[in-house]
């Protein structure tokens, strides 16, 4: 790997940064092996004939924590963004190889929470399969970070994110107003054992598969922002 910086200015100028070669092939084959074992039961599973996710990812399969965070990876964490940060969200996607999933520009503007409730700063607020996600103060989102964990080779074809760089900078995008037409889309083309790191307010999509390619993805975002008392990170995982 280059030296950290080199990716810290990266995230901080252009939103993203890819590196490549965190996990050998061995170890992605070892996370693939617990989540094929996984206990599939839980409403956090989704499944459909386009998609296969585990929402809570570490909570819902915890052998795999040890996995994810080898030692390149909290060295890495360590070394861009410091010490105090914390996984506040983690979710595994599966895209099959058939599916005709895609999803539209945004940002990711929302937080999970344990609970809703009025708070100064706010809102809008969200509730998904008994989950609240609410959209907290600019400042938040823009210091946390996101890793996307590559388990399988993914480009253009198979719906690799596609982002516009220093669109984070830019903070909250009205999608109303926005024209991909205008901007330099670049696509996030990260092999198997790959990561890319991002932050939320990074505009992203992500294709329609028509290669017939898997894309199996662990999301993690991460911040270290403390909520107000009436609230709590409805996921909260101390990197060991």
């Amino acid at each position: 790997m280059n030296q950290p910086v080199n990716y810290r200015e990266h995230v901080d100028k252009r939103g993203f940064a890819i590196l490549n070669n965190i996990y050998t092939n061995d170890e992605v084959a070892s996370i693939l092996n617990v989540i094929n074992g996984a206990d599939q039961s839980n409403k956090t599973f989704r499944k459909s004939e386009d998609l296969f996710a585990i929402r809570q990812f570490l909570k819902e399969v915890p052998q795999v924590k040890e996995l994810v965070f080898n030692g390149k990876l909290k060295t890495l964490i360590n070394n861009l963004f410091g010490g105090d940060y914390f996984v506040v969200k983690s979710i595994y996607f599966d895209k099959p190889e058939k599916s005709n999933w895609f999803v539209a520009w945004h940002q990711d503007l929302t937080i999970s929470v344990d609970k809703k409730i009025d708070l100064p700063g706010y809102g809008p607020w969200t509730t998904k399969l008994n989950q609240f996600a609410v959209q907290p103060p600019l400042t938040i989102l823009q210091d946390n970070f996101t890793i996307r964990i590559h388990l399988d080779d993914t480009d253009e074809g198979n719906g690799a994110l596609k982002v516009i760089a220093g669109s984070h900078a830019r903070g909250i995008w009205r999608t109303d107003n926005f024209d991909p037409q205008r901007e330099t889309v670049i696509s996030g083309n990260v092999p198997a054992g790959g990561i890319m790191i991002m932050r939320p307010l990074l505009m992203h999509a992500s294709n329609r598969t028509t290669t017939n390619k898997r894309r199996r993805v662990i999301h993690i975002e991460f911040s270290k922002a403390r909520l107000p008392g009436e609230i709590n990170w409805a996921e909260r995982e101390i990197i060991d």
